[in-house]
């Protein structure tokens, strides 16, 4: 299994975190969820907004393809860059990652 390396995001992650083993076909966004990493998810994960928006500093080819829809919410998302995608969207196959969570989302104050 490919483990995950979640870059430091000062208010989410401020030490960073490696994740090992982390299972394959599952979505960066679940995985974040599930070791306390609270990433916004504005749309409950139906692929409707940009809060869950990340940037794979490595790996990314390795994740499933973007779909047109994914792709059109993507411009709208603060500080796109080419390898940004929506979390929820993004299922991880066999190669590790190395993720980050931007500063901010189109979504400036967090709600809690």
């Amino acid at each position: 299994m490919p483990k995950m390396t979640i870059l430091p995001h000062q208010e989410l992650c401020p030490e960073g975190i490696v994740i090992d083993n982390v299972p394959v076909g599952e979505t960066i966004c679940d995985i974040l969820l599930n070791h306390d990493i609270e990433i916004d998810h504005a749309c409950e994960k139906s692929c409707a907004c940009t809060t869950c928006h990340v940037i794979v500093r490595q790996g990314f080819d390795s994740l499933t393809e973007p779909t047109e829809l994914e792709e059109d919410l993507l411009d709208q998302a603060w500080g796109l860059e080419a390898e940004s995608r929506l979390s929820c969207q993004a299922r991880v196959a066999d190669a590790d990652l190395v993720v980050e969570i931007p500063k901010y989302t189109i979504n400036h104050a967090r709600e809690h």
